[in-house]
C-alpha cells in the first residue's frame, strides 16, 4: 500500500525554478529510507512542464500530510493543485531505476499512463478477467525496462484504475503499445491519461519484486 500524489503546477513557471534545489534535497532525503519509490515531473505536448508524480511508499495519509508539508513545490505555490490516490506497485521483475550520478536526457524518454477503470457494475469483474493475461503481458516488460514501474489504483479493497511509467518517448508510442495490451483490449481501462517525462536519478530503494 503506498499513494501517488498526482500534483499540477500553477500559471507561473518560475516558481517551479526557484524551488528545484529544494525540491531535490526533500525528495532525496525521502529516497534514502524508502518513502519515495519515484518522482518525475510531468510534461505536455510542447515539453512544459505542467506538474508532478510522486510514488510515496508510505502505509497511510499520516504519511502523505507529512510529506506534503516538507515539499517545497506544496508548500511554495508551485502545486496549485493535487490529489493523494491509494496506489499498490505491482511486483514485477523491474529493472533499477535510475540512481545519483545518472545522466538526465534533455527530451522526453518515457511515457505516463493513468487509466481509469470504468464505474458500471460489470468494471471489476473486466478487471479480474482480464487482470492475468494483462500481468503476463508487463512482466518481461518490466524485465526488459519497458516498465519502469507500474500499478494499481485503489478504493478500499478494489482495483479502480492503474498507473505506469513506460520506455516511450511520445503519447503515440504508448498508445500504440497499450492498445495491445488486456486492459485495453479488455475494455478496463475505459479513459487514459498521458503525460511525458524524463527519469532523474535519486537514491531509490529497490522495487517490488526488482532483482
Amino acid at each position: 500500500m503506498g499513494y501517488a500524489i498526482l500534483a499540477f503546477d500553477g500559471t507561473d513557471p518560475s516558481l517551479r525554478i526557484a524551488a528545484r534545489e529544494r525540491h531535490m534535497e526533500v525528495i532525496t532525503r525521502w529516497a534514502v529510507d524508502g518513502r519515495l519509490a519515484l518522482g518525475v515531473p510531468l510534461f505536455d505536448a510542447a515539453w512544459q512542464p505542467v506538474g508532478s508524480l510522486m510514488i510515496l511508499n508510505v502505509p497511510d495519509e499520516t504519511h502523505v500530510k507529512e510529506y506534503i508539508a516538507e515539499e517545497p513545490f506544496a508548500r511554495e505555490g508551485v502545486w496549485s493543485r493535487f490529489e493523494a490516490l491509494p496506489f499498490t506497485i505491482a511486483t514485477l521483475p523491474y529493472t533499477p531505476l535510475p540512481q545519483p550520478g545518472a545522466p538526465v536526457s534533455a527530451s522526453r524518454t518515457h511515457t505516463i499512463s493513468i487509466g481509469r477503470d470504468g464505474t458500471d457494475p460489470g468494471a471489476a469483474e473486466r478487471r479480474a478477467a482480464a487482470r492475468a493475461a494483462h500481468l503476463a503481458r508487463v512482466t518481461p516488460a518490466a524485465e526488459a525496462g519497458l516498465l519502469a514501474l507500474g500499478g494499481a489504483l485503489t478504493q478500499g479493497v478494489r482495483m479502480v484504475g492503474s498507473i505506469a511509467v513506460t520506455a516511450h518517448d511520445s503519447d503515440a508510442a504508448a498508445a500504440a503499445w497499450w492498445a495491445e495490451d488486456p486492459y485495453i483490449t479488455g475494455d478496463v481501462w475505459r479513459d487514459v491519461t498521458r503525460y511525458g517525462t524524463r527519469m532523474v536519478g535519486l537514491p531509490y530503494a529497490k522495487l517490488p519484486g526488482a532483482a
